[in-house]
């Protein structure tokens, strides 16, 4: 298919560099026009604004940071609305906002165009190797005929109508956040009562406490780098999105507010270009200890290929 891929950060560059390794023809746009040149290099084209990237396109993704930076491309200067023509396919993969995705929808389906939100999990170093988990909502018959370019990213789960992908996204997140904090809280409670960090990790991973979390972060902690593959930056936007969709659905979401506040505090002290995992930092500082383990701690997004 010809595809048009609109967002070159980390996660963005690696999920068009599968796509164009999987066959498909690439044309590529980025606000920073030097984000395109490996991809150029191993064969894709570089446009100079969203409208060009889609011109001649049969699916346009966004893979960007949030929702203010997808309704600048759908509805600005050069946007996806002024390219819109029958046929085209829009797929959003931004940790989104629900409702807008399906705002610029409609206003993309008065000129032919279709919408599906396929946000996705997996982290860096699943992106690079193709291996994310795609949360596709709309059309169960749209999502089969984009099936080929969405597999060269990982994984694909049907989850129903337009905007379920950003609400799977969002909760998922939501789980994520909270036990990343908590995993802080419980690793810097065991460390203090004297137990040996990699003793508690294989715990945590033989029980009830297991997760994605439990297995892919806590090497970032022990490290000590916190995973700056993903932002503090992008943390508090996420949970700002999840915090207003739960207002939107009258949910209390406790739980999550005291999470968001953790992460905003770290935010506030690290730096939001700081690794997601600073929320551990935060409660390790203030209790005086730290969860430095000695070892060669892979940085998954330097070693996945």
């Amino acid at each position: 298919m010809k595809v048009g891929f609109i967002g070159l950060g980390r996660m963005g560059c690696a999920v068009a560099r599968n796509i164009l390794r999987a066959g498909h023809q690439l044309t590529v746009h980025d606000i920073r026009p030097e984000a395109a040149d490996t991809l150029v290099a191993e064969g894709a084209r570089s446009a100079a604004s969203p409208a060009e990237c889609a011109a001649h396109a049969d699916c346009v993704i966004t893979m960007v940071f949030g929702p203010a930076e997808v309704e600048a491309i759908v509805t600005g200067p050069d946007g996806l609305l002024s390219a819109a023509r029958h046929g085209l396919v829009w797929v959003d993969m931004t940790t989104n906002r629900p409702s807008l995705v399906r705002h610029l929808a409609t206003l993309l389906a008065d000129k032919g165009v279709s919408t599906i939100d396929a946000p996705v999990t997996g982290a860096i170093d699943g992106a690079i190797k193709g291996e994310l988990t795609l949360f596709a909502g709309g059309p169960a018959d749209l999502v089969e005929s984009v099936r080929p370019v969405l597999a060269a990213a990982g994984r694909i789960i049907f989850v129903g109508p337009l905007g379920s992908g950003g609400v799977v996204k969002l909760v998922t997140n939501q789980l994520w956040f909270i036990h990343a904090a908590a995993i802080g809280e419980a690793m810097v409670t065991a460390r203090k009562a004297g137990v040996d960090l990699l003793a508690l990790w294989e715990a945590m991973k033989s029980g009830a406490a297991d997760s994605f979390v439990c297995r892919h972060d806590v090497p970032s902690i022990f490290a000590g780098h916190y995973d700056p593959s993903f932002t503090l930056d992008l943390c508090c936007k996420d949970l700002a999105l999840i915090t207003g969709l739960a207002e939107e659905q009258t949910v209390d979401a406790d739980l999550t507010r005291l999470v968001r506040a953790k992460f905003e505090a770290a935010r506030q002290r690290y730096g939001g270009s700081e690794g997601e995992l600073s929320v551990c930092r935060a409660i390790e500082q203030q209790a005086g200890v730290d969860l430095r383990v000695p070892g060669n701690w892979p940085r998954h997004w330097e070693t996945a290929t």
